[in-house]
């Protein structure tokens, strides 16, 4: 990790968001029923799906554990990644289901080849993410219920790590999530194709 002290900028080289504590995401499952701190407003399906991106830049950008709950009331912990604007140039989206006698089926979304997709108030519940990142003027271990530099709902369980910038930007992003949300995302270029077969975005 390398630590710019004139403009507040760090750095990791290969980023992996899953930094916090597996053990204190587990142990405030509970505490996050009894709260309804929960992540996602809905009930999250049973597939996870891709995510890839050339470029993504943000404004506003907070992370803390969480859980997201599924149609039979399972708890599923995440990461949520929760930026106020974002910018992403060449994103992919990808989910495969297999099919009794069909076998698999790929739904792949692409768009914002040559204008970004933009989104605003921006949440991913992820179990996966990595890249090159920078940040500026970041906070790491910062308490999940104080966060103040994402959107205005960006906040976790009380207790629980947490940290957050003013602005970051990731580089060949590849992510694992469950949902997502946003206020507005608009995306130019859009194209959904459905292929037999496992093609994903990465």
């Amino acid at each position: 990790m390398e630590h710019d002290s004139d403009d507040g900028r760090v750095r990791w080289r290969r980023f992996a968001v899953l930094t916090i504590p597996a053990v204190a995401v587990t142990a405030g499952l509970g505490i996050a029923l009894a709260q309804g701190a929960l992540a996602a407003s809905f009930a999250v399906s049973g597939q996870q799906f891709k995510v890839s991106a050339e470029s993504l830049s943000g404004e506003g950008f907070a992370q803390y554990g969480s859980v997201d709950v599924n149609a039979r009331d399972e708890l599923i912990p995440v990461a949520v990644t929760a930026i106020k604007k974002a910018e992403l140039h060449s994103l992919c989206q990808s989910v495969v289901t297999s099919l009794p006698l069909i076998g698999d089926i790929s739904l792949n979304l692409t768009a914002g080849r040559k204008t970004p997709v933009k989104a605003t108030n921006l949440f991913v519940d992820a179990t996966q993410l990595s890249g090159d990142a920078s940040f500026t003027d970041i906070e790491i271990g910062r308490d999940a219920s104080t966060l103040d530099k994402g959107p205005d709902d960006a906040q976790g369980m009380q207790d629980l790590f947490a940290q957050q910038a003013d602005t970051v930007r990731i580089t060949d992003l590849r992510q694992t999530a469950w949902a997502t949300n946003a206020g507005t995302f608009t995306l130019s270029g859009l194209n959904l194709k459905i292929s037999k077969g496992k093609k994903e975005c990465f």
